[in-house]
């Protein structure tokens, strides 16, 4: 006799409670231990190699240095690109893996990098500095705080900031505390060069003045009979007042530093990259999470450390909140908690209004038994609570209830026919078990392509598979195990009372002004297939068989209709953020101070401070905002460069200052390249709209740039457009005469050294105190610093001993060079960029635009390159890894079918049905405007999972009724019948429970095309598949039905 786990189940009542109480509570403990975070772990497959080599050009650096480094790492084999820029005395280069390799494998790829780098170390012209690597650049720091003083310089800040950092990093969890916009102090003596060379004073002598007293040299000690005693020198350098002190020996004369020069402490010149909160000098505290940690338990340690912390500062000195992603986190959270909590009362509506209350009760407790065993599964695989795999539970809720509410159906199906509880649990095992299970498989195979897409998006959604798959197979166990357990005890007895029909036969009672049906038992069996309702449905399902091929010629023609019209709908990569920041970019010309661009920022601070709806915004000179959201496209440290990161009080309010900002901001800065963006979703992209352009010439690489930039920029579609390489920078060209420089005594590198002392200081020594090491640098005063004009009049120092003024030994031009070479895969690329101003999406607009750039390809030199970047490439990358996982899924699939049905033209029937959905999907995203990204991508294929199981439990239950004796005619009918409730209802569970999904930003196109797939394929299960099956198998109309 063959085993049966359900009445096995009934047979054990006390183990199933047992267990049903203990898979409860590790559940509800699970739930209370996930990790929670606002995105899933996502590995930045990115290592940056940096090297610097002062003096050069930007051509030379990217000769020179770039370029050897990425011919070393192109011998790898292991990246995606390598992508590098040279700017004038530094060199970028940034490594990217490829997608294929999982997150393991990274360590040893980074340690490959390294190794190749260093095996071109010695190939590096002599005086580069470096390279140097980090691997870091995932890192998230989810809350920042600034530390603010109108009367409080950046030392005074500096040192409190360091206590703030310690005390930060002993808080649980914490894992880096990194402090932001820095401004390193300096001693500066600042010397005019006319007076240097009135006194006789080189830079060499106070150099070694500085040196001779301050350097830290050992004196020895005394080791007698008992002790060893340390000799200490005094004289070190305890003050600025000691080193205005210092002698200099200047002839015969011994006169103070102080006398000849100004010195003073100040802070680097020109400034080091800022951070400014609400128009504020700061220095920012950001904090990132250790990897597994839960964020909201940081976020809770963190806010009592910030209020003890408050009161350790002096008065006049602010801790402020920039940052704080737990509170979006949870805000997050509880969103999708509200939404969780919504679908589950849609689903126990439509049990108890569907099923009777008894009845739906059955499958109202399963459900949170079955999520208490999702958690514990998730808890067991590391998958925490985030965005992704929230809405994977939402997703999974529509289906978690599709195996309870089969074999609850099948089981009081049988009870009302007379069937014991025991009996009708049994049966339900032999009928529906393992044709659930399949089907089951069959759903979550339906994810596998998730599960398997090796590419960055792909391990973004990859909870998507894990949380859905843990979900189905829970939810089987407990259909064959714990509901047959609790039917037992709630399923009313058919056979003493009569019972209220199903909402359908109400419904269609009503439709035809006929009084609502009961079910009258007393005692007697009853067979609830004989009603009017299911009559009727009959008669529709013998039309549709007996025009079989009209049925399949319609819904084929439907199908192509669809295929044809799903150009119409709009495609989406990842749609953007529901967070409230907002971020705006100025980029001044290349070549621009940070002086220039703190200007432009302090005019937008001005604008922003009168915006009503802003509970805070900090700027970030010189570079862009530390990664405190995951997917953050980040910014490149340029002088020329700054970025806001505007944080709105609602929703509402972000999207009135993005077009308040998005309209005035040009005006306020008509000379600034501003970009005004919100938050992306997914890897970021950074411009949605790029074409790259790469050649070996710049020059031709810089024309059919602009050719590209002129057919964006004709676009109304497009705005802000722009080279990511601008025109060549300002410089001053001091062309030696070598003859007389050599006469004279000068030496290229020594009027270098003298140049870089006299206009940006050299430094000469260090300065100790306690524990910061301060730079001691001379320079020329302010006048010799700032007029280019003074060039000229230098006196620049000889080997004789003598000065020569710099017009007599060279010419001084003023020239442009390039002030930023790009290269990917070792070719000059020059990127071009532009926003979208309309709601069209960037795969759209490519294509309106593909037959202009066709044409200009075809123009081009050879071996010049235009490809498409931006989103339309890295949707493509995500959507080619999950379609390398299609095989696998349908070999899965295939498989499954052949074990269940055994039969090869049955298993082609159910997998014909498979992307039949496509029609609800195409109907759907059109009717209610949702584009097709990736998400609902994912989607669409895991759609085809639930209708091939669908389709497989109706192929299956044909099969068994023409085993038991039925004519394949009354089979096909009578499985079809049986088959309509289960169906319709699990189909309208899952369903209904996407309606509070679908208005969810992220997940909202997603749910949209299951809801839209799932009506149609019910509807095509129910009708078209037994025309299928019919002219398949050649089924002919018996003369008796049965």
């Amino acid at each position: 006799m063959k085993f049966n786990l359900s009445e096995w189940a009934l047979k054990n009542k006390g183990i199933i409670l047992y267990f049903m109480l203990l898979l409860g509570i590790v559940g509800v403990m699970s739930y209370s231990k996930l990790s929670q975070s606002e995105d899933p772990p996502f590995t930045f497959k990115v290592m940056v190699v940096q090297t610097y080599w002062p003096g050069a050009t930007a051509q030379e650096v990217a000769t020179l240095v770039t370029d050897r480094i990425e011919k070393e790492l192109m011998t790898t084999g292991q990246y995606e690109n390598i992508r590098a820029y040279s700017r004038p005395g530094e060199s970028m280069v940034t490594f990217i893996a490829k997608d294929s390799y999982r997150s393991e494998q990274i360590p040893d790829i980074w340690y490959n990098v390294r190794k190749k780098v260093n095996d071109v170390r010695s190939q590096l012209p002599s005086g580069v500095q470096g390279p140097f690597f980090n691997d870091e650049f995932g890192d998230t720091f989810g809350n920042i705080y600034v530390l603010t003083g109108k009367d409080f310089d950046y030392a005074v800040m500096k040192e409190y900031a360091d206590r703030l950092q310690l005390q930060l990093q002993r808080v649980k969890d914490v894992s880096k505390v990194n402090l932001v916009g820095l401004q390193d102090q300096k001693i500066w003596i600042e010397l005019s060069n006319t007076k240097a060379v009135q006194l006789g004073v080189p830079v060499t002598a106070i150099q070694e003045a500085i040196q001779k007293q301050n350097d830290m040299a050992g004196a020895g000690f005394f080791e007698t009979g008992t002790d060893r005693i340390q000799i200490r020198v005094s004289g070190h350098l305890h003050s600025v007042d000691d080193l205005k002190k210092m002698p200099l020996l200047v002839g015969n004369k011994t006169i103070q530093l102080g006398d000849v020069a100004e010195v003073y402490r100040g802070f680097s010149e020109p400034a080091q990259p800022r951070m400014r909160f609400m128009g504020e000098n700061g220095i920012g505290i950001a904090v990132s999470m250790r990897k597994g940690g839960d964020i909201i338990a940081l976020g809770k340690n963190l806010e009592t450390e910030f209020n003890s912390l408050q009161k350790s500062l002096p008065l006049g000195m602010k801790l402020q909140k920039v940052s704080d992603q737990p509170v979006a986190v949870q805000r997050s959270i509880q969103e999708f908690l509200k939404v969780l909590a919504e679908a589950v009362i849609i689903v126990l509506l439509v049990s108890f209004f569907s099923l009777g209350f008894r009845t739906g009760l059955v499958v109202a407790l399963s459900i949170p038994l079955v999520l208490a065993m999702t958690f514990a599964g998730m808890s067991l695989f590391d998958v925490g609570l985030h965005k992704i795999s929230l809405g994977a539970l939402i997703l999974a809720l529509g289906l978690l209830v599709d195996d309870a509410i089969i074999a609850v159906e099948m089981m009081a199906i049988k009870m009302e026919q007379g069937y014991s509880r025991l009996k009708a649990a049994g049966f339900a095992w032999q009928t529906t078990a393992f044709p659930m299970l399949t089907g089951t498989l069959i759903t979550a195979a339906g994810f596998l392509p998730i599960a398997t897409a090796q590419s960055g998006t792909g391990e973004y959604t990859r909870s998507i598979f894990q949380v859905v798959t843990i979900a189905l197979i829970v939810s089987w166990i407990a259909a064959v195990l714990f509901v047959p357990y609790l039917g037992e005890k709630l399923l009313p007895d058919f056979t003493k009372q009569n019972q209220q029909a199903a909402w359908y036969l109400r419904l269609w009672a009503r439709l035809r002004k006929q009084p609502a049906p009961v079910v009258e038992s007393h005692g007697q069996h009853h067979d609830p297939y004989q009603s009017k309702f299911y009559q009727s449905f009959r008669h529709i399902v013998e039309i549709c068989i007996t025009y079989r091929k009209t049925v399949i010629a319609i819904t084929v023609g439907i199908f192509v209709l669809s295929v044809a019209m799903f150009k119409l709908v709009p495609q989406q990569f990842f749609p953007p953020s529901n967070r409230a920041e907002i971020l705006v970019d100025l980029k001044l010309e290349e070549g621009a101070s940070l002086t220039a661009t703190e200007q432009a920022v302090h005019k937008v601070e001005q604008f922003l401070s009168k915006q009503k709806g802003i509970d805070n915004y900090v700027a970030y000179v010189g570079t862009g905002s530390p990664r405190f959201y995951l997917p953050l496209d980040q910014q490149l440290p340029q002088a020329s460069f700054a970025q806001f990161v505007v944080l709105a009080s609602s929703l509402d309010d972000r999207d009135e200052i993005r077009r308040s900002l998005e309209t005035q901001i040009k005006q306020l800065l008509p000379q600034v390249r501003t970009r005004v963006s919100l938050l992306e979703n997914g890897p970021p992209v950074g411009y949605p709209l790029q074409y790259r352009v790469s050649g070996e010439d710049l020059a031709t690489v810089r024309a059919e740039a602009q050719k590209v930039a002129k057919v964006l920029s004709e676009d109304p579609n497009t705005t802000n457009v722009h080279l990511d390489w601008g025109e060549p920078s300002k410089i001053i060209a001091i062309e030696i005469d070598q003859d007389r420089a050599r006469q004279m005594g000068v030496s290229s590198v020594d009027l270098a050294n003298f140049l870089n002392a006299s206009v940006t200081g050299a430094v000469m020594n260090q300065y100790r105190e306690k524990r910061e090491l301060i730079e001691i640098r001379l320079r020329g005063d302010k006048s010799e610093r700032v007029e280019v004009a003074s060039l000229a009049n230098l006196a620049v120092p000889t080997t004789k001993g003598t000065t020569v003024p710099l017009a007599q030994i060279a010419k001084i031009e003023s020239r442009f060079e390039e002030g930023l070479i790009w290269h990917r895969n070792r070719l000059p690329t020059i990127t071009v960029r532009a926003d979208i101003r309309t709601n069209l999406q960037p795969a759209t607009v490519v294509q309106q635009l593909a037959d202009k750039m066709q044409a200009l390809r075809a123009d081009l030199p050879n071996g010049y390159l235009v490809e498409v970047g931006g989103t339309v490439e890295e949707s493509a990358k995500g959507q080619n890894s999950v379609n390398a996982g299609m095989p696998l899924f349908l070999a899965v699939v295939m498989t499954l079918l052949m074990i269940q049905l055994r039969s090869m033209s049955r298993a082609t029937i159910v997998l014909l049905t498979a992307p039949l959905g496509l029609i609800g999907v195409v109907a759907f995203l059109l009717l209610f405007n949702k584009p097709f990204g990736f998400v609902a991508m994912l989607g669409t294929i895991a759609l085809s999972g639930m209708i091939m199981r669908n389709s497989l439990i109706l192929i299956d239950q044909i099969e068994q009724d023409i085993q038991a004796g039925h004519e394949p005619w009354d089979a096909v009918i009578g499985a079809t019948m049986r088959r309509f409730r289960p169906i319709v209802l699990t189909a309208l569970a899952a369903v209904l429970a996407m309606i509070p999904l679908s208005r969810s930003i992220f997940f909202g196109p997603m749910a949209v095309a299951i809801m839209g797939g799932l009506i149609v394929a019910t509807l095509l299960t129910l009708f078209f598949l037994p025309a299928l099956y019919a002219a398949w198998f050649k089924v002919k109309k018996a003369t008796h039905l049965s």
